[in-house]
């Protein structure tokens, strides 16, 4: 068994958000998906950015590797 982080609800909401409406713009370079995630949100601090970056690049990489 894989033990993973925990993240907020609302850092996994907003990504499955993000997912389901460009999910074929984001990919699995994080600093892409960073600027990815400011042209689509109005997310204003870094660090939450960058959760949402990452949480996508995670999401992305399982999808991945279940094809």
């Amino acid at each position: 068994m894989v033990m993973g982080n925990i993240r907020q609800t609302y850092i996994k909401r907003l990504a499955a958000k993000l997912l389901s409406e460009h999910g074929d713009e984001f990919g699995l370079d994080f600093e892409a998906n960073k600027e990815k995630v400011v042209r689509y949100t109005n997310v204003k601090g870094k660090s939450i950015r960058n959760r949402v970056a990452g949480y996508i690049v995670r999401k992305k990489r399982i999808e991945a590797s279940e094809r």
